[in-house]
């Protein structure tokens, strides 16, 4: 097993992983980081849990709908699916409502 430092909201965090994906897991935290970044933005800095927290939460959601658009229904909570590829336009849209609940939701806080 391999260990990748990766760094998020400008902090390093080790993470294990198969041998061979230290690149995949590189890529998979700069994209999670960028996320965090973004809800820090709205919502300020309440903290690397809670920003995590609320970063995952609205990646879930981003699957979900991804999944929705792609198979015509959610794949169950307790059961994943095997791993949707969305077109770019997909990706796109899915954004795009992401970024619009970030504004409804730093609008609450």
């Amino acid at each position: 097993m391999a260990t990748v430092t990766v760094e998020i909201n400008g902090r390093p965090y080790a993470v294990g992983c198969a041998d061979g994906q230290e690149e995949r897991v590189r890529i998979l935290a700069k994209q999670f980081d960028v996320q965090v970044r973004q809800v820090a933005s709205e919502v300020g800095q309440v903290g690397d849990i809670r920003l995590f927290l609320m970063s995952a939460l609205l990646l879930a959601d981003e699957l979900h709908e991804a999944r929705l658009q792609a198979g015509g229904r959610a794949a169950p909570a307790a059961a994943p699916a095997a791993p949707a590829s969305p077109s770019n336009d997909g990706v796109a849209e899915a954004l795009n409502a992401v970024a619009a609940r970030l504004e409804k939701l730093a609008q609450s806080i």
